[in-house]
């Protein structure tokens, strides 16, 4: 069959459904990955063919632009408690979301729409945030999967936003998300569905402890970690003569918004009196940014975190997904210093509850806060109890390659009429 994977042009969306492609490219399908094309070359080096659609060239300088909105509260879609969710504020986030999502996806649908009625896959897979991918899959008469990069607080919240709705009077029952989607599936000869949201489907990678629970579909799959072409290097072939400490704070905040949250130099200086040895895996804009390295720290770039981390007891990060779920799958212990965009308050959250990691918001995440934290981590043993726990939990979880067959069944079964202008 033909499957369509669809993608912001992120890396940390693309790596994390690579293994899925692969897998599906083994199995014998012909394989697509669409994005912008400026990021068509990072796609082609995974291996996959690359389709472009539609521009996306001017996202990193608005981002860059408007570094603050990572740290306001209407971004924040970790607080999944009923009781402390107001419609007022709900609404807003909805509305924040729905002109953010729009401004990501809006130059990739049309072309992606007439990539797939020209294409005609059967099955598009698309990671949370690309809702051009179910809208093109429905115009093209596709199944469609989501595959997740998060932890699943954009459907749960949708749930939730949806019975707050519910309960205003009818004049006042604003709904961004459907008001958008559904326009442009008018034009398209379609209507708004729930499942340009939530996806007829939703793959999800995360341990049962850690996961979001809704009402959607859904089918477990293992992360395997990808990070790009790298090479291992030599020094990594000798074991650490002490506790391995991993610094890495990922690429999207560099590349996108200009620059990290939190002080790369501090954190180094702050563990440079502990008994660790610690590898700072920086991009080389990052590693411009330091003047001096202390005695007990390394630092490299591009260095794969899948190579690296099993030698390690314990990650410092930023709270993206990709290295999160990287040490997951490893059984390291995690400091996430994160600001509380998206779902990374929930899931730095949920590390503690289960013991294997500790939650500091950037904002508080001093020296001293930090020192203390990976102090913790390397020398308490119940995290890395705690890690080994859930990477047994992540590890349980059927391979991308095991997952093939149900989605082709998957796609077999639910394909829906195209939709018709």
């Amino acid at each position: 069959m033909r499957v369509l994977f669809a993608t912001l042009p992120e890396k940390s969306h693309l790596f994390c459904m690579t293994p899925l492609a692969w897998a599906m490219r083994a199995a014998g399908h012909e394989v697509r990955v669409a994005s912008s094309p400026a990021f068509t070359d990072v796609i082609a080096r995974t291996g996959m063919t690359a389709v472009g659609v539609g521009d996306n060239s001017n996202i990193s300088s608005a981002m860059a632009q408007h570094r603050e909105s990572q740290e306001v509260e209407p971004v924040d879609w970790s607080e999944l408690d009923p009781a402390k969710l107001t419609w007022e504020r709900e609404l807003e986030r909805a509305q924040m979301g729905a002109w953010g999502f729009a401004y990501y996806n809006e130059p990739m649908i049309d072309d992606l729409v007439a990539f797939a009625r020209h294409w005609r896959p059967d099955l598009v897979v698309w990671d949370p945030l690309t809702y051009a991918g179910p809208i093109a899959a429905r115009a093209a008469g596709a199944a469609h999967v989501r595959s997740m990069c998060f932890a699943d607080v954009w459907v749960m919240k949708r749930q939730l936003f949806a019975g707050l709705r519910d309960e205003q009077p009818l004049e006042q029952r604003h709904d961004p998300m459907a008001e958008w989607l559904g326009g442009r599936a008018e034009k398209l000869g379609g209507a708004f569905t729930e499942d340009l949201v939530a996806g007829q489907l939703t793959l999800d990678p995360l341990p049962e402890r850690l996961s979001v629970p809704s009402d959607v579909r859904r089918v477990p799959i293992r992360f395997v970690p990808y990070n790009g072409p790298a090479v291992v290097p030599d020094w990594l072939a000798e074991p650490p003569d002490r506790p391995r400490v991993c610094l890495s704070l990922g690429a999207a905040n560099t590349e996108r918004y200009g620059g990290d949250y939190v002080a790369k130099a501090s954190i180094l200086e702050a563990l440079a009196d502990l008994d660790v040895e610690v590898v700072a895996a920086l991009l080389p804009a990052q590693v411009s940014e330091l003047a001096t390295v202390p005695g007990n720290a390394r630092v490299v770039e591009s260095v794969p975190l899948h190579a690296l981390l099993p030698s390690c007891a314990a990650l410092i990060h930023h709270g993206g997904f990709g290295s999160y779920a990287t040490a997951l799958v490893h059984g390291v212990p995690q400091l996430c210093v994160s600001t509380p965009v998206a779902d990374q308050t929930l899931r730095g959250t949920g590390l503690q509850r289960a013991g294997a990691g500790l939650l500091v918001p950037h904002h508080t995440a001093s020296p001293e806060v930090v020192r203390d934290a990976v102090r913790r981590l390397v020398e308490e043993p119940g995290f890395a109890a705690g890690a080994a726990a859930l990477r047994d939990e992540a590890l349980a979880r059927p391979a991308p390659a095991a997952v093939v067959g149900e989605l082709e069944r998957f796609a077999a079964d639910q394909r829906p009429p195209a939709w018709t202008a």
